[in-house]
């Protein structure tokens, strides 16, 4: 069977085809949102516009490389995190063009959230299935995001921590935008720090294991009025990032020891991050930039298991 992953997130639109019998990912496509010189991100209005031009032409797409007759079940995320209230109007267009497609097939429709779709994305990526069911601390690190999570499988058991005010991915963006990079700036964030030799360890601000990030955006601004360069300057910024997820992390191993760490979100595509906690933590896992950055990945996945769910608890009770 395959099915078809969907999400359309403030950052990017992005579809995913994956064999659910052999749970492999077959294809995937993704568009970034534009969004104009020096601003920050979109307005709502703005990004479910973006998306109901990119959805038709991603399908298009992906029905150059997949026979789009074979897909036998659509997978969206709804809404951003799987709690009360949360809501945002770009994956309202996702939904839409979801129900279109079932409705004129006739094939079933799962819906689920953005960041289950991150948590699932970066489970599969691992390569151990058996991550899907035990549990583990996931963080998911992106603009809307800086959350430490303790997990069983997909399903969030609780929040362990988060920050108070600034979330990484906003501050890597930020401190990119007033390099001249265009928003989202984190790939220029990351190249620029990777030419930095200069060993840095900038303050942070962690309780528990939440933190708090608005300083970072000051701390890099007088590094540049005080002369650092840019690189310099992107490396403080990531190594800040990298060192708070490391507080938070040993903070959560210490109420929950042994359990595998996984880390999500596109902030978790910087190499500087990857190599300061693999150094550190050889325990903790990250994965590959297109499973780690918003995706349709996840998605696909999460709709492939919950499918083999339900056809398992038709299956059995067809035989009591």
């Amino acid at each position: 069977m395959l099915i078809l992953g969907l999400d359309t997130s403030n950052y990017a639109t992005s579809m995913a085809v994956l064999d659910s019998e052999e749970m492999r990912l077959v294809c995937d496509v993704k568009r970034f949102l534009p969004v104009r010189e020096g601003q920050l991100g979109l307005r709502q209005s703005d990004a479910v516009f973006h998306h109901t031009q990119a959805l038709p032409e991603l399908l298009s797409a992906i029905g150059e490389q997949v026979d789009l007759r074979r897909v036998e079940a659509v997978g969206v995320s709804a809404r951003p995190r799987p709690v009360q209230g949360s809501y945002m109007p770009c994956f309202t267009t996702g939904v839409t063009f979801a129900k279109g497609m079932t409705a004129l097939r006739g094939i079933p429709l799962i819906t689920t959230t953005h960041q289950q779709g991150h948590i699932a994305s970066a489970l599969f990526a691992c390569g151990d299935p058996s991550l899907f069911e035990k549990e583990s601390l996931v963080f998911h690190v992106s603009g809307g995001t800086t959350d430490l999570l303790h997990c069983r499988g997909t399903q969030i058991l609780a929040q362990l921590g988060t920050s108070t005010d600034l979330y990484a991915g906003q501050a890597v963006d930020r401190v990119g935008v007033g390099l001249g990079y265009a928003f989202p700036a984190g790939v220029e964030v990351s190249r620029l720090a990777e030419a930095c030799d200069e060993e840095i360890r900038p303050k942070v601000s962690v309780k528990g294991c939440s933190c708090s990030l608005s300083g970072l955006e000051n701390q890099c601004n007088a590094l540049l009025k005080a002369g650092k360069g840019p690189e310099y300057v992107a490396k403080y910024c990531l190594m800040a990032v990298a060192r708070t997820l490391e507080k938070m992390m040993l903070a959560a191993r210490k109420e929950h020891p042994g359990l595998p760490v996984v880390f999500a979100g596109g902030v978790m595509s910087s190499s500087v991050v990857k190599n300061y906690m693999y150094a550190r933590h050889p325990f903790v896992r990250f994965v590959d930039g297109k499973f780690a950055s918003d995706n349709a990945i996840g998605v696909s996945v999460i709709t492939a298991k919950e499918l083999a769910a339900l056809n398992r608890g038709t299956a059995e009770g067809s035989c009591v």
